[in-house]
C-alpha cells in the first residue's frame, strides 16, 4: 500500500481546521449578535405586549371589537387554513405571537401598501391575539394618521391595538439617492442596516417582507436562525427581462436601462448586473416562505431562487397569490348596463403612481398622437349626462390619478405638466389628480372608458383590475402581469388591448373609443367577469393558508 504523503495530512488537517474555524466563528457570531438584540429588546417587547393588551381592554369597553370578516369571508379563511387542528378552534385562534412586517415606506399610498394593509386585516381576522409590527421610516406621520389614511386610500379598517408602528432611523440607505453607482448592490447592503435597525427595535417572532428587501431577510435568518422568515415579492430585484434589456433600443421603451449595454461601459454594467443576479439567488434561497404577486414575478423568482432553495430543502415552493382588490366594492357601486354606458365618458384613465418606471410620458405621447392625428368626425363613446365638468363631453380626455410620495415625485408631475404643455395638450385635454381618496377614484372609474397602463414588465397591475372591474376597457403595456394574468382571454372574447409603442398605444385608444355601444359592453362584461378573480376574499384566504405555514414552523402558542 502506498504511502500518503505528509503534505496531504498537513493540508486536510489545515483545510478541517478551517471549516471548523469558519463554523465556530459563525456560531459565535450568530449567538453573541442576536442574544445582544434579544436582550436589548426585551424591555420594549414587554412594554409593546402590555400596552396593546391595555388598548384592547379599552377597545372592548368602547364596545369596538375587531373588524372581522363577514360570514362568507370568515368561513373561506377557515377552509384554506392548514394544521391538524379544527379550524376555528380555541386553541388555533389563541397564537399570540409577534409577526414584523417590513415595510419602510408604509404611507406611500401605493399596490404595494394594499398588500400590505390587506395582508394585516387578513391576519387580525385569523389571529386576533397576535401583534401586527410595522416597521417604517415614515416620521412625519403617526398610527392614527396612517391608519386614517389605510381607510380612506383602500377602504380598509383595522383593529388599532394590535397594529403597533416601530419607527426606523436609518431608512436612507435604501434610497437610490444614497447609491448613485452600484445601486442595485448598495440598496440592498443598505437594506441589511435598516433590518439591524428594525431588529435592535424588537426581534419578532414571525419576519415578513412586503416590499421586496431579500437581503433584509437574509440578515434575519443569519443572526436569527429560528425565526421564520417570509417574502411577499412584488418585482424581482433583478430578472432576466433586464438583464436582456441591457441590448435593446431606448426606444422599445423596455425599462429605465434599455440600450445601457453597449460600449465598454455597457460591458462592465452588464457583468456586474450577472454578478448581482448570482448574489441575489443565493440570498433568496434562505428564505422560508415566498410567496409572488403574478406568474411573471414567480417565473423570475423560481429561476432565479429555486436552485438555492433546492441546495437548502425548503420544503415550501414558490407560489402566486395575487394581490387584492377591491373588486366586490366596485362592482357593488358602478353598475355595468345600457343606461350606466350613457354616463360614460371618451376619457382614458391611468391610476399610477408617479414613479419614473410608470413611464407616464409615453403616455402622454401616445394620447397626443391619437388626439391630434383624429379627424374632426371621429366617433367617440355617446354621452348624454350633463353633469360632467368637461366644455365638451365629446372631446376625448386624459386623467392621470396617482399618490405622490416625496418631493422626487412633486417634481415628476410639474415634469409632466411641462411636457402636456409641449405636446399642446391643453386642460380640457388633461387632468392631473394626486392623492385622491378611495371614493373620488370611484367616480371617475364609473364615468371613464378606457383605462390604460404603460409600465413595461408590470409585475402586476392592480390598477389594471381596478378598470376592469369598473367596466373600463383596459389598453396595457403587451408585458408582465397584465400581460400574463389580467388582460386575456375569457368566455370567448377579449378582455382589452395590449400595445408598446406610442403608434399602437394610439391605435388602440382610437379603436377603443370608434368600437359600436354593444360589442364595447360586451367587451366590459368579459373584463369584469375576468376581475372577479383578483378579489379581496381570494387574498385573505391565500395568505392566511400561507402564514399558516410561518405560525407552525414559529412553534410559539
Amino acid at each position: 500500500m502506498p504511502q500518503v504523503p505528509m503534505s496531504f495530512w498537513t493540508l486536510a488537517a489545515a483545510l478541517i481546521t478551517i471549516s471548523i474555524s469558519a463554523y465556530v466563528y459563525r456560531w459565535l457570531l450568530q449567538t453573541t449578535v442576536g442574544w445582544s438584540l434579544r436582550r436589548r429588546t426585551r424591555d420594549r417587547r414587554n412594554l409593546i405586549l402590555a400596552r396593546v393588551k391595555l388598548d384592547e381592554s379599552q377597545s372592548q369597553l368602547s364596545k369596538r371589537p375587531p373588524p372581522n370578516l363577514d360570514d362568507g369571508e370568515w368561513e373561506k379563511v377557515e377552509n384554506d387554513t392548514v394544521g391538524s387542528k379544527p379550524n376555528g378552534s380555541e386553541a388555533d385562534n389563541a397564537w399570540e405571537g409577534i409577526i414584523g412586517f417590513f415595510h419602510p415606506f408604509c404611507n406611500a399610498g401605493g399596490g404595494g401598501e394594499r398588500v400590505l394593509w390587506a395582508a394585516i386585516k387578513a391576519t387580525q381576522a385569523r389571529w386576533p391575539r397576535a401583534v401586527c409590527v410595522v416597521y417604517t421610516g415614515d416620521h412625519d406621520a403617526g398610527k392614527d394618521d396612517m391608519l386614517g389614511k389605510v381607510q380612506s386610500c383602500f377602504n380598509i379598517r383595522l383593529h388599532p391595538p394590535t397594529v403597533v408602528f416601530l419607527y426606523l432611523s436609518t431608512r436612507k440607505w435604501v434610497l437610490s439617492s444614497t447609491w448613485p453607482h452600484f445601486t442595485l448592490l448598495g440598496q440592498s447592503l443598505g437594506s441589511m442596516i435598516l433590518a439591524y435597525d428594525a431588529f435592535s427595535l424588537l426581534v419578532p417572532d414571525i419576519f415578513i417582507d412586503t416590499m421586496g428587501y431579500a437581503f433584509a431577510l437574509a440578515f434575519s435568518k443569519f443572526f436569527f436562525p429560528s425565526i421564520p422568515t417570509g417574502a411577499y415579492v412584488h418585482y424581482p430585484t433583478i430578472s432576466t427581462d433586464m438583464l436582456g434589456s441591457l441590448d435593446t433600443s431606448p426606444t422599445l421603451g423596455k425599462g429605465l436601462n434599455a440600450g445601457t449595454g453597449k460600449g465598454f461601459r455597457g460591458f462592465l454594467k452588464k457583468q456586474y448586473w450577472h454578478l448581482f443576479a448570482r448574489l441575489y439567488g443565493r440570498i433568496g434561497g434562505s428564505v422560508d416562505l415566498v410567496m409572488t404577486n403574478s406568474s411573471w414575478t414567480a417565473s423570475h423568482i423560481r429561476t432565479l431562487w429555486g436552485p438555492a432553495r433546492t441546495r437548502r430543502r425548503k420544503p415550501h415552493p414558490v407560489s402566486v397569490l395575487f394581490p387584492p382588490v377591491a373588486v366586490d366594492e366596485i362592482v357593488r357601486s358602478i353598475p355595468l348596463d345600457e343606461e350606466s354606458e350613457k354616463k360614460r365618458h371618451p376619457t382614458v384613465l391611468c391610476i399610477a403612481q408617479f414613479r419614473p418606471e410608470k413611464n407616464h410620458t409615453l403616455l402622454l405621447r401616445s394620447f397626443a398622437r391619437f388626439l391630434h392625428s383624429r379627424s374632426p368626425s371621429a366617433p367617440t363613446t355617446e354621452t348624454t349626462d350633463e353633469s360632467e365638468e368637461m366644455q365638451n363631453p365629446q372631446t376625448p380626455r386624459l386623467l392621470l390619478i396617482g399618490s405622490v410620495r416625496d418631493a422626487h415625485d412633486a417634481t415628476r408631475v410639474y415634469d409632466l405638466r411641462l411636457l402636456a404643455h409641449e405636446l399642446h395638450l391643453t386642460p380640457e385635454h388633461i387632468t392631473f389628480l394626486t392623492d385622491a381618496s378611495f371614493p373620488t377614484v370611484l367616480t371617475h372609474l364609473s364615468t371613464a372608458s378606457v383605462g390604460v397602463n404603460t409600465m413595461w414588465n408590470e409585475h402586476f397591475g392592480i390598477g389594471v383590475v381596478e378598470y376592469q372591474a369598473a367596466g373600463l376597457v383596459p389598453v396595457v403595456n403587451d408585458s408582465g402581469g397584465p400581460k400574463m394574468d389580467i388582460v386575456v382571454s375569457w368566455e370567448g372574447g377579449e378582455t382589452g388591448y395590449k400595445a408598446s409603442s406610442e403608434e399602437e398605444y394610439a391605435r388602440a385608444f382610437e379603436e377603443v373609443l370608434g368600437i359600436g355601444g354593444e360589442e364595447r359592453l360586451a367587451m366590459r362584461r368579459r373584463a369584469r367577469a375576468r376581475a372577479r378573480a383578483f378579489g379581496e376574499r381570494e387574498f385573505e384566504g391565500g395568505w392566511v393558508r400561507e402564514v399558516g405555514k410561518l405560525v407552525e414552523m414559529s412553534g410559539k402558542k
